[in-house]
């Protein structure tokens, strides 16, 4: 009898319209696509590794962690970057005020999520969440779109979740996908998974266009750890491709090289085989660390412009190139929309 009721609540939200409309929805409130501007669409301002049952704001210092973090928005900000999705999760770090203190102080619009991170053995799920169904779920991700997060009035826009790299998805992994299916089709909410490779991936976009849900509205995190077979089948569906990990290595540290050259590489790849209408690219870095002195190794945000903008334009990348990856790409990619399949 749940399963029918389930059945037939799947059906309704793939049905119901929405009032959803094409925005961008910031921790400031909406603005409209093209105000988005020069986006990164994947980087962190704090983590919280404890785990989902210890987490809680008790464990920091909202003022330290504004304060540690400020000064590397002030410095990518020079570089024209108008706007920061920041991925952290509910469990994992994700603190609104935080992120909103930072787009008052920087003038950066940033954008939080939400969403549940099933990575790491489900460490980041409440125990108590873990045998809720994917109507649930979605239910409480629906709640915090319309009426703000833990009474903030502070919104997400976008639906972040994650399931390990590997072939076949779990049954917790498979529900959270189908949550995200049916948050999208109730709040047109972009659906961004924390996914690694082509199988998990496959198998996401497998689960959602069942649901109704196009392709279009997910961002396959984390494909550095994919083919590019895997990145011509997810574009050829609608898939966005998103290669988050733009490190320059650091010159004090002999064993990190750094990522560059493969970036170089593969986006020129891209660009030939014509799909680089759906690529997106960031840094997945910052990340003030709770429980570490002063937040630990915090990483800025500016190799993509002093390392690799200069090694695309080298090898043919023309500025047409660099404002459709980082500017028109992201803000298709994150508009408020229903996509149907």
């Amino acid at each position: 009898m749940k399963n029918l009721f389930e059945y037939v609540l799947i059906i309704l939200f793939a049905i119901v319209p929405s009032d959803a409309t094409a925005q961008i929805i910031t921790v400031n409130g909406p603005i409209q696509p093209e105000e988005m501007g020069l986006a990164l669409i994947h980087e962190h301002v704090m983590v919280n590794w404890i785990g989902a049952d210890s987490t809680g704001q008790h464990r920091w210092d909202r003022n330290e962690i504004v304060g540690r973090a400020l000064p590397y928005l002030e410095e990518v900000k020079e570089y024209g970057v108008t706007t920061f999705l920041d991925c952290t999760p509910i469990y994992l770090g994700r603190d609104p005020y935080v992120l909103k203190k930072l787009a008052d102080r920087s003038g950066i619009q940033i954008l939080t999520n939400t969403g549940y991170y099933g990575s790491g053995n489900n460490k980041y799920i409440p125990k108590e969440t873990m045998n809720a169904s994917a109507v649930e779920m979605a239910s409480h991700w629906i709640k915090e779109f319309e009426h703000g997060i833990d009474g903030s009035g502070i919104r997400p826009g976008f639906i972040k979740i994650s399931v390990e790299n590997e072939r076949n998805l779990s049954e917790t992994h498979r529900k959270l996908i189908m949550a995200a299916g049916l948050t999208h089709l109730e709040t047109g909410m972009t659906i961004v998974s924390h996914t690694g490779g082509d199988s998990p991936a496959m198998a996401q976009i497998k689960v959602l266009k069942e649901l109704g849900v196009s392709p279009s509205a997910f961002v396959w995190t984390h494909a550095q750890n994919g083919t590019m077979s895997g990145y011509i089948q997810a574009a050829d569906q609608g898939a966005w491709i998103s290669l988050d990990n733009i490190n320059g290595g650091t010159p004090t540290e002999p064993d990190s090289a750094g990522n560059i050259t493969w970036f170089v590489e593969t986006l020129l790849k891209m660009k030939a085989l014509e799909i680089l209408d759906h690529i997106l690219i960031s840094h997945d870095a910052g990340w003030y660390t709770v429980g570490e002195e002063n937040g630990g190794n915090y990483r800025g945000y500016t190799d993509l412009f002093t390392k690799l903008i200069p090694q695309l334009e080298q090898n043919g990348f023309t500025q047409k190139d660099i404002d459709l990856v980082l500017r028109r790409n992201p803000r298709r990619a994150y508009a408020i929309q229903i996509r149907k399949e």
